[in-house]
């Protein structure tokens, strides 16, 4: 990533040397370069769609399952070229947070065919540098000067951190090293101890506008494709309690037991079997971000 930001900065400097005007800025007091350079900083809300909480009803997929409560504040920086205002390469660290829990089911809980039962819950920091590619088609049209307001769609690929936890009598606890689903175990070998830190794919759209010849402020929607089930370390189904005596240190094994199953907590009579459903594995987690983005402009030549 350093080298990508190096890289950036040079093609800046070299392109920031006068050149022949092609097209005006908006006010015509402004000439603007073929290619710009742009910093910025943002903020907003992200927010997550996995196997905990959701609506009343079955779990759905997408959207459909979102619940507004669980998001939780995001921010970050980016830098960009951005040529003849239409193409836009840039390089992003977003930060923030996501949550879950089946206990926003509780109103609905006769509908949820058992999940409000189910009583898990989630947290986790999320820590992730993007590389994405912006597009502005109204520029297709308009050649001769750059519109203010600008609707755009953006692709690119990320790398991020993740790292759930749950709290239990008070403590927040890292449910990845507890193998809450056996992950890792000799009896689940298809269920590999899952990786913190992955690759994603972003998609999204926005709305650029130009305060003025130095500032444009965003409007932003970017969501993230995982590779991984396990956001929230919720994926498949329950497994024998008695395995993480076999597998964990003895410090971790009571801990463990109680939260890779919490319906006990609602209800004490309640039995759980190895094999019952604990979360839905057909489809992957994700999250995403709505944000507010100002950006610097450099590279605007006066008239």
């Amino acid at each position: 990533m350093k080298k990508i930001v190096v890289l950036m900065v040079v093609v800046s400097a070299f392109f920031q040397q006068p050149l022949k005007a092609q097209y005006y800025y908006y006010n015509d007091k402004f000439y603007d370069n073929d290619l710009l350079f742009e910093l910025g900083v943002k903020g907003g809300v992200m927010n997550a769609l996995t196997d905990l909480g959701g609506k009343k009803g079955i779990g759905k997929g997408f959207i459909k399952d979102l619940r507004w409560r669980t998001a939780r504040p995001s921010y970050g920086f980016y830098g960009m070229l951005m040529y003849k205002s239409m193409i836009g390469v840039r390089l992003e660290g977003s930060f923030g947070e996501v949550a879950g829990y089946d206990s926003i089911l509780k109103k609905v809980a006769a509908s949820t065919h058992g999940r409000y039962e189910r009583n898990l819950s989630f947290k986790s920091k999320i820590n992730e540098i993007q590389l994405a590619v912006e597009f502005h088609p109204i520029t297709l049209f308009n050649f001769e000067e750059t519109p203010r307001y600008s609707p755009y769609i953006l692709g690119g690929i990320g790398r991020y951190h993740f790292d759930p936890q749950a709290k239990l009598n008070g403590i927040w606890y890292a449910l990845q090293p507890l193998s809450t689903e056996g992950q890792g175990f000799a009896e689940y070998k298809d269920r590999p101890v899952y990786k913190l830190t992955q690759m994603n794919y972003i998609l999204g759209a926005g709305i650029m506008y130009d305060v003025n010849h130095l500032i444009n402020a965003r409007l932003e929607f970017a969501h993230r494709i995982l590779k991984t089930d396990y956001l929230d370390d919720v994926s498949t189904d329950y497994i024998d309690p008695t395995l993480f005596v076999k597998y964990l240190p003895p410090n971790l094994v009571p801990i463990a037991q109680q939260l890779a199953n919490r319906k006990g907590e609602l209800d004490p009579t309640t039995k759980t079997k190895a094999g019952d459903q604990r979360g839905d594995p057909k489809d992957n987690d994700s999250y995403f971000t709505i944000e507010l983005k100002i950006g610097i402009t450099l590279g605007r030549q006066r008239r």
